[in-house]
């Protein structure tokens, strides 16, 4: 147990490393943009009303006090520093003047909802499937899903959401290929608001689960495969030991460790797969929401998406690092 505390603790400081270095060249890159949000927010002012040059300097130095730009870059990320710590990014300049962080969360459900269930529930499901494969290699049915997951794991997840959307939507329109929600649902806690909600993620979740069930699939297959031949799981197959414990227990539960690694990169990549999942399916989310703030130049929403992606991915990572000893004695955790 004292080993396992020294391994978190080691663990924690790597997730805090991780976390002050991807902020860190989030904010770098976002105050090097040479988009200015000051411009930006005098060129759509100057765009619907004609104001004079003094009302156009006021305004600029108004906005760069606002926007914490009338200090010298290392006072921003100092004050950059102070303000993640309470999570203050400042106006969204794409629903201004409310904060960027209250955008942020009010995408975040979407994103996080939708693709971290749809990934975990992927790789439970091709382990599960991709084990028995394993075991039972004269199953016809599971020599078929190998046939389909073989041909589908190469296809892009873009190109299968776009597939989705041309046959749902168009050749046979059963599903909902646009939005969070229907729009005549008052978003709230009551059944009809949830059931449209999981009514329009079922073509979004789906362009991600095809792809990835076929990658999970048959990792776990070629791992199982060259288990099943060694020693203890002949033994336990001559000792008369359920064939169902013997795949759960003998064969799965030692094949899933290095699957772990695989769902690390596969919560990973949520945040870089949402934003073209999203744009497909014009499903809200951050990546949604980041699309916007980049067109608009809107650096402070930016930073807030960039930061939350950085922190949640590294949360989701640590929590899975310190899975790995609780699933697999051998690993030393000392």
């Amino acid at each position: 147990m004292k080993n396992y505390l020294f391994f978190a603790f080691k663990r924690l400081l790597q997730l805090i490393a991780v976390v002050f270095a991807g902020c860190t060249a989030a904010f770098l890159i976002s105050h090097l943009s040479p988009i200015s949000p000051v411009e930006q927010v005098i060129g759509r002012v100057s765009g619907q009303m004609t104001i004079s040059p003094e009302a156009v300097a006021d305004l600029r130095e108004t906005l760069t006090e606002l926007f914490g730009l009338n200090v010298p870059l290392h006072e921003q990320y100092f004050n950059f520093l102070r303000r993640l710590v309470v999570g203050d990014f400042g106006p969204a300049l794409i629903a201004f003047p409310r904060p960027a962080m209250e955008l942020v969360m009010l995408a975040l459900p979407w994103t996080v909802g939708l693709l971290t269930v749809a990934v975990t529930f992927t790789w439970m499901l091709g382990n599960i499937l991709g084990g028995l494969a394993g075991y039972y290699q004269d199953s016809k049915i599971l020599k078929a899903v190998g046939v389909v997951a073989i041909g589908v794991q190469p296809i892009p997840y873009y190109i299968v959401a776009f597939l989705l959307v041309i046959i749902f939507g168009f050749l046979w329109p059963v599903l909902p290929i646009s939005g969070g929600f229907a729009m005549n649902v008052r978003p709230s806690f009551s059944p009809e608001f949830i059931t449209s909600i999981l009514w329009h993620s079922i073509l979004p979740a789906a362009s991600l689960v095809i792809v990835g069930l076929g990658t999970s699939f048959l990792g776990m297959r070629a791992l199982v495969s060259n288990i099943v031949t060694e020693d203890y799981v002949t033994y336990a197959e001559l000792a008369g030991v359920n064939k169902q414990r013997i795949v759960f227990s003998y064969v799965i539960r030692n094949a899933i460790v290095p699957q772990l690694t695989g769902l690390a990169m596969a919560l990973g990549g949520i945040f870089s797969g949402t934003i073209i999942t999203e744009q497909v399916f014009s499903y809200p989310g951050l990546g949604s929401l980041l699309v916007r703030a980049v067109n608009g130049g809107d650096s402070a929403t930016v930073l807030a998406v960039s930061c939350i992606a950085v922190i949640s991915v590294a949360t989701a990572i640590f929590i899975i690092d310190l899975l790995h000893p609780l699933l697999d004695p051998r690993i030393r955790v000392s």
